[in-house]
């Protein structure tokens, strides 16, 4: 009897495994390949938004003008991006994608987050006592920002039965640093029809 109840155990084991492991499909996909399985805000929105407004400030007419102006390719730092929408999106990973726009563009310099600028002074720190003069990094030679990126993201939903649009907005605004001078100011909105 004993035997049999732990045969039995064991048969129901190998059974909830293998149903187990026959309900889950995993597939290797392109990152860039478009997946929506929810409707909420996604990966492909971040990259999409980020990639037109970096283009719409570098090609702007007054951006044009102030590094003109500023006889020199502009640094710019990316600041925050509020998010007021009532989803969780990951700010952070949002901002990431604007600052990788910038860099690849070739048309500004970008300057550290304050995170990271805090990670390299504590580096720099540190080889002021431990690595030999000649290759420690100096103080004092930080390169600053001339702009900062910064701005919120909102969204406005309408629903009915089993409909709902979502219109997520961000809002980006790119200041001059030292008077405050608004350089550029753009929207750009993605509006998604989602029915269950």
């Amino acid at each position: 009897m004993k035997n049999s109840l732990k045969s039995i155990s064991y048969l129901l084991m190998i059974g909830l495994v293998a149903f187990g492991c026959s309900q889950r499909s995993v597939t290797r996909v392109s990152p860039d390949q478009q997946i929506d399985l929810s409707g909420r805000w996604n990966d492909v929105d971040s990259k999409m938004v980020a990639n037109k407004m970096v283009q719409q400030f570098l090609n702007s007419p007054r951006y044009q003008q102030y590094a003109s102006d500023n006889g020199k390719t502009p640094a710019i730092i990316v600041g925050y991006i509020k998010n007021k929408t009532s989803e969780h999106i990951d700010s952070d990973n949002y901002i990431k994608k604007f600052e990788l726009e910038i860099f690849n563009s070739g048309l500004a310099d970008l300057v550290e987050s304050p995170e990271f600028r805090e990670k390299l002074r504590e580096e720099r720190a540190d080889q002021q006592e431990f690595a030999s003069p000649e290759t420690a990094a100096k103080w004092g030679r930080e390169y600053g920002a001339d702009l900062m990126l910064f701005g919120t993201m909102t969204s406005e939903t309408d629903t009915y039965n089993k409909k709902k649009v979502v219109n997520y907005i961000t809002t980006l605004y790119l200041t001059d640093m030292e008077t405050n001078k608004r350089v550029w100011y753009g929207q750009e909105e993605i509006k998604k029809y989602i029915e269950n």
